[in-house]
């Protein structure tokens, strides 16, 4: 090798490393090699601890001036539609509310029609069924239907299958309902911001032509996650150092606010667990073991069940279990994550749900 190609490899031996480096420190707000200016209001600020707006890369605080206080305190109860020539038609408003995940912890939350989770939608295979939204958040917005083959011009995807819906206009959804199962429908515009701070809500969809032969309980726990910063002030939870949640919840609230199942022994549980976070929770029930019976909305076929008494919930899945409460006692049902089962890193709290059996 000549004297030139080899004054052209050290070159760029020393020049390639100086020019990332350079570059890291551009994308990091101008804090290259050399500078020793701390990040703006970082200061002390532990990495994993929640604070100020201007500490996060991801935005601000969710604007909670003049937000009312939630006129109603549980998420994910059934709306009723009304019937228009054969079309059932469901109204859903997304707003701000102040939203308590516990009774001393209140969160600026962006809802459907005042509560989190939104109202469950409960229909029928083969119905029609006509979503009116209208926007009342500061931004704009949409709806995705989770898991549901609707036509692409109402898959609620802003900019590719509709336009975003701004503050203050409305937008229709109409669509044929799929074969029975649990589904979920959420906000498809800045969802790492809007889905956590809570626009989405359940779907179950009924057999047709039966009455749907339902457990003795049928619940749905919504997992999601939160962030409340030091300044008392909501912000969007992230997996990313700096954004991490420190309230995990069960349809909007979190331990000991969460779900209570009272059941005899003997009878029949199904309970339908959607990750609509952006972390794994693996949901672990004491006492008993469950049967996986559908996933994902597509029922799983009894030859192929599978026993378990732990199940890993990810984002976006939607599992159904079902078991035999034939061990009585108070029994917790949690995420085996365990910082997830802590209110601002103090335990118990968090993702634990309670399954009462009595003889």
């Amino acid at each position: 090798m000549n004297i030139n190609y080899w004054l052209i490899i050290v070159t760029l031996a020393v020049a390639l490393p100086l020019s990332l480096e350079l570059k890291a420190g551009a994308q990091m707000g101008g804090h290259g090699a050399g500078d020793s200016t701390p990040m703006s209001g970082m200061e002390g600020q532990h990495p994993m601890s929640p604070g100020p707006a201007e500490e996060m890369p991801h935005g601000g605080a969710i604007p909670a001036e003049g937000v009312p206080l939630a006129t109603q305190d549980v998420g994910g109860q059934p709306l009723t539609p009304r019937v228009e020539k054969g079309v059932k038609v469901f109204e859903l408003t997304a707003r701000p509310v102040r939203w308590p995940i516990l009774k001393d912890v209140v969160v600026t939350a962006w809802t459907y029609n005042g509560t989190v989770p939104g109202p469950l939608l409960q229909i029928t295979e083969g119905d029609r069924v006509r979503v009116i939204l209208k926007n009342e958040l500061p931004e704009e917005t949409s709806i995705h239907w989770h898991g549901i083959p609707v036509p692409n011009a109402m898959d609620g995807v802003p900019p590719f299958t509709q336009k975003a819906i701004q503050p203050g206009e409305t937008f229709t959804y109409e669509f044929l309902v799929p074969p029975a199962g649990t589904f979920m429908y959420h906000s498809h515009v800045n969802t790492d911001k809007q889905i956590m701070i809570g626009l989405y809500a359940p779907i179950i969809v009924d057999p047709k032509g039966q009455a749907p032969q339902r457990p003795v309980v049928d619940q749905v726990w919504m997992l999601s996650e939160w962030r409340v910063g030091a300044d008392g002030q909501t912000y969007p939870a992230m997996p990313m150092a700096g954004a991490e949640p420190n309230y995990f919840t069960i349809n909007g609230k979190a331990f000991p606010e969460t779900p209570v199942i009272e059941v005899k022994k003997g009878q029949r549980v199904r309970i339908r667990l959607v990750g609509i976070g952006q972390f794994t929770h693996p949901m672990h029930l004491h006492g008993m073991n469950f049967q996986v019976v559908a996933y994902d909305g597509v029922p799983v076929p009894k030859a192929a069940r599978f026993v378990r008494n732990t199940i890993p919930v990810n984002p976006g899945e939607v599992i159904d279990i079902e078991f035999i409460a034939n061990n009585p006692g108070t029994w917790v049902f949690h995420c085996h994550v365990l910082h997830h089962v802590t209110n601002n890193n103090v335990e118990p709290g968090g993702l634990i749900g309670l399954v009462r059996v009595k003889d």
